[in-house]
């Protein structure tokens, strides 16, 4: 799932491809917002991780849980 992080006071958002839900990404900010110098981490699709200070996160943007295949390789596996 793609999911855009805004963090405050930066022109540049963070895009990964995050191998965690939606509702498991906001429960893990949650969590992290109310610790001292919490961290939210996330692992993308290829096992690297973005790590990002809690509370400078000004949004999370989430896209498709499972974007449609596109290109000649969707045609062989129909």
């Amino acid at each position: 799932m793609e999911v855009k992080i805004g963090i405050a006071q930066l022109p540049k958002e963070i895009i990964i491809d995050a191998q965690e839900t939606a509702d498991e990404i906001i429960t893990q900010l949650k969590n992290v917002l109310g610790a001292e110098n919490g961290l939210l981490t996330l692992t993308d699709s290829k096992g690297r991780r973005v790590v990002a200070v809690a509370a400078r996160i000004g949004y999370l943007e989430f896209g498709q849980e499972h974007a449609r295949p596109v290109g000649f390789g969707a045609l062989a596996a129909a």
